[in-house]
């Protein structure tokens, strides 16, 4: 949901996705962004197809340290509570 929110607001501003960068979570109406199962496996994902930066909600930030410290070796995690901090790191400016 993350992204597709981020692809909006990338058509509205003229500011394209940075596609270096992977990210997930549930946003609400306000913005507010959620935490989402599964990162585990998202994050292996990401990482096979040459992600290094990753966007998570803060939520989620300790289901990181569940993972084995091997599979997060090269990886930037971004923490977020809402859509203008994904925006401001998603978005690459002009």
């Amino acid at each position: 949901m993350a992204k597709s929110s981020s692809a909006l607001t990338s058509s509205f501003t003229g500011n394209k996705v940075n596609n270096k960068l992977a990210m997930t979570g549930e946003i609400t109406l306000r913005g507010k962004v959620l935490p989402v199962g599964g990162i585990k496996e998202k994050i292996l994902a990401a990482k096979r197809s040459g992600i290094k930066e990753i966007i998570l909600s803060k939520d989620n930030k300790k289901d990181i340290g569940e993972i084995k410290v091997s599979y997060l070796k090269g990886l930037k995690f971004h923490y977020v509570s809402n859509m203008k901090e994904v925006t401001d790191i998603a978005l690459m400016k002009n």
